[in-house]
């Protein structure tokens, strides 16, 4: 899946992060979501799956684009 296939919900690209490369949500087609963040090593979690870090502020930003 590449990237020009997801809803932005968060970032207007104006801001400190440039037009890709900061903390952000994503809404696919089919209605789940793509978080891009910062790794993180707060536990090891199962094969397949990785832990990511975003603000708050970034998700507060997603809920209020989707209207919840």
């Amino acid at each position: 899946m590449a990237r020009e296939e997801l809803t932005r919900l968060t970032g207007n690209g104006n801001g400190e992060c440039g037009q890709g490369d900061c903390p952000n949500v994503y809404r696919t087609a089919s209605g789940s979501f793509i978080v891009q963040g910062d790794v993180s090593a707060a536990f090891t979690p199962p094969t397949g799956e990785a832990l990511v870090e975003i603000p708050e502020a970034v998700l507060r930003e997603a809920f209020r684009a989707l209207g919840w």
